[in-house]
């Protein structure tokens, strides 16, 4: 027993360095000419996120609603190999992300009512998930707990087939004037992301990491980047965990609630447990 426990934590250490030394993707930072300006995007870059942003400090503060239009993909995105409910349930996700994200301040209100910004994202790149090796990275991650170790292993994902996701957003006030955007790229890494047996599972997730960051960029005004970690909102784990949003127009983009969070730790595709948008929208 003990020289299959020194093997297994040999291999787990193996497993490790590899993902140090190359364990994400690439993921360029993607235009699609989505945006109404780029002039005025400055770098700003997070610990595995790159991003070129800018925002209009005093008139985002001043902004008290907003409103979302659906995520689209660029033309060079919409080439990715992902089936019509896979590039939906991206789409949707960032939407979904946004929303709650901005209902920490804002008063969401439903496309096409009155608001003070409209938010818009392009998808502008996707490097699709190899669902072998993620599944392969979830059978490695359970030999540990065959081994009756008396403290949790942590297991990296294999560092080989993970993807990323490329977008570009803004936000605009009623005249149509940019006073936020973000060009935001980052890729699947071996220790922070989940292995989903999906070829849009890492994009799936990816895009809540972008709604999350972008709707930082609003809540605050400022980089959402190299930040101090912080307690989630209420309404942000209510919503989470699949409860009523804050704001009702949050609905219109579904909810997914703990049976998609357990379906995500267990490598089960999104497509499977995410319903999208609700009926009708």
């Amino acid at each position: 027993m003990d020289l299959t426990i020194s093997r297994v934590s040999y291999g787990l250490a193996f497993i490790g360095l590899g993902a140090i030394l190359s364990g994400c993707a690439t993921a360029p930072l993607a235009t699609s000419g989505s945006l109404s300006a780029y002039d005025s995007l400055a770098p700003s870059n997070g610990t595995l996120t790159q991003s070129r942003l800018h925002v209009d400090r005093a008139e985002v503060l001043a902004a008290k609603t907003v409103s979302i239009s659906r995520t689209s993909f660029s033309s060079a995105a919409a080439q990715v190999e992902l089936s019509d409910k896979q590039r939906k349930i991206i789409a949707n996700a960032v939407d979904r992300s946004i929303c709650i994200g901005l209902s920490d301040r804002f008063e969401v209100v439903p496309p096409g009512q009155s608001a003070d910004l409209v938010v818009h994202a392009t998808v502008t790149h996707v490097t699709l998930t190899d669902p072998g090796m993620a599944g392969a990275s979830k059978v490695v991650g359970i030999v540990p707990m065959f081994l009756n170790l008396s403290v949790p292993v942590p297991v990296p994902r294999i560092p080989i087939g993970l993807g990323s996701l490329s977008i570009e957003s803004e936000a605009r006030n009623s005249r149509g004037e940019q006073k936020a955007a973000m060009v935001w790229a980052r890729a699947a890494d071996s220790i922070t992301s989940t292995a989903r047996v999906s070829t849009a599972g890492d994009a799936y997730d990816l895009a809540s990491a972008f709604g999350d960051d972008f709707s930082k960029l609003l809540v605050t005004a400022e980089t959402p980047f190299n930040k101090k970690l912080s307690i989630p909102t209420v309404q942000r784990v209510t919503s989470t965990l699949g409860g009523a949003p804050k704001n009702a127009a949050c609905d219109a983009f579904g909810r997914v609630g703990i049976p998609g969070l357990v379906g995500g730790r267990l490598g089960a595709p999104p497509e499977w447990s995410d319903e999208g948008a609700a009926a009708g929208n």
